[in-house]
């Protein structure tokens, strides 16, 4: 691996390095990362994945910046409603480092087109879509090619980022979005759970019990079974807030970053990389 950083590259991001290690640096600016689903989670998420000094980021999502998004997403200003989202995160990663390699996909993930979306040897791929079938199908093709990839449970209907963990997605509790995902995955994609009782996909989700829109302008922990409210969008659904959407792109990206420094401390076998409470600190 290559070791030269660019004056500039070093200038914006030798904190990473005091952080993780000079060598680390080295791979982030060499990495090449795929978000998929640039809204509430996934927005934040390539946020992270610029201000950590990722080399390359790939983005994937065929909607627009939607006026309603103001609340949860960081590409929601008043200059880019009615601009894709793509476009507009790649031009806002552009801002925080002009030497990243960005590489925006106006599309959505289906079943039919996931080969293709995800044929790019990536180092690692964050799932932020909202969508259980197509969501499914990025899983199951990641899972059976062992592409890396972390998932992000619903983020919606919660208010306290303190509760939001990392397990297998076998083990999630309180999100209805991976209790869909797991029947999906083993109806549509025959991904069932290993003898230890996993599914060998990570998933950021959280504990919280969540909190339903009601007709009359309330919320409470029951189902408005009226309105059928169950997800996210941008006129009804859950609502939802910056500090939990997030925090579970961030803690996506965390996990992300730790595992594929772990990865190649044992792909490079080197006495300078050790290991202290999972993650893999170089120097």
């Amino acid at each position: 691996m290559q070791n030269s950083l660019s004056d500039s590259y070093l200038q914006r991001f030798s904190g990473i390095g005091r952080l993780y290690g000079q060598k680390a640096l080295s791979y982030f600016a060499q990495a090449h990362i795929c978000v998929v689903g640039i809204g509430g989670v996934g927005s934040w998420a390539a946020e992270a994945l610029a201000r950590s000094g990722i080399g390359a980021i790939t983005l994937i999502d065929m909607d627009d910046v939607c006026v309603t998004n103001t609340n949860r997403q960081i590409h929601a200003l008043k200059e880019s409603v009615g601009q894709p989202k793509c476009d507009v995160m790649k031009q806002r990663i552009l801002e925080i480092n002009p030497e990243c390699k960005v590489t925006s996909i106006d599309d959505f993930v289906t079943v039919d087109n996931v080969a293709e979306m995800m044929n790019n040897n990536f180092d690692y791929v964050i799932d932020a879509i909202d969508s259980v079938r197509p969501k499914a199908a990025l899983l199951a093709y990641c899972r059976r090619y062992k592409i890396p990839v972390i998932t992000t449970g619903g983020a919606g209907g919660q208010i306290d980022p303190t509760q939001i963990q990392v397990a297998d997605l076998a083990k999630t509790i309180q999100d209805p979005l991976a209790a869909k995902l797991r029947e999906r995955l083993k109806s549509d994609f025959n991904v069932v759970k290993n003898s230890k009782g996993k599914l060998g996909i990570d998933c950021v989700f959280s504990t919280e019990q969540l909190v339903y829109p009601q007709g009359d302008g309330t919320v409470c922990a029951a189902k408005n079974t009226a309105d059928g409210v169950k997800r996210m969008d941008c006129s009804a659904g859950f609502g939802a807030v910056t500090m939990v959407t997030a925090s579970f792109g961030f803690i996506a990206v965390s996990h992300a970053l730790k595992k594929m420094l772990a990865k190649a401390q044992r792909t490079r076998h080197t006495s300078s990389c050790r290991v202290v409470d999972g993650v893999a600190t170089y120097s």
